[in-house]
């Protein structure tokens, strides 16, 4: 099975982003870097253009096995679900795609 990346993308309630940003900050990214979560992750970005006012983050599996054991022990996690309930209330929605990298270029 080929490596599976997958896109999430959370549109925040204008004028909620400064918020979304402090409690990743303080929180939501401490949280998973201490429960050992951290390393699936690629990157997370902001939109600049384009459709405003979205959190965008990007993860690595090694098979759908992988990723649905991932998020299963992530949302168990005290730590992050007490962040993840701060959090919810600020996004007007959330779209997962499910992406596998073309048979050539480069691939992160």
């Amino acid at each position: 099975m080929p490596v599976i990346y997958e896109k999430r993308t959370y549109s925040v309630i204008v004028g909620q982003m400064p918020e979304v940003m402090r409690l990743y900050t303080t929180q939501g990214w401490p949280a998973m870097e201490a429960g050992g979560f951290g390393e699936k992750c690629v990157g997370y970005f902001t939109s600049d253009t384009g459709e405003l006012h979205q959190l965008v983050h990007l993860w690595r599996f090694e098979s759908d096995d992988d990723r649905r054991d991932f998020w299963k022990r992530l949302m168990q996690d005290d730590d992050f679900m007490a962040f993840a309930r701060q959090l919810r209330p600020l996004l007007k929605t959330q779209d997962n795609q499910l992406l596998l990298a073309a048979p050539w270029g480069t691939h992160p």
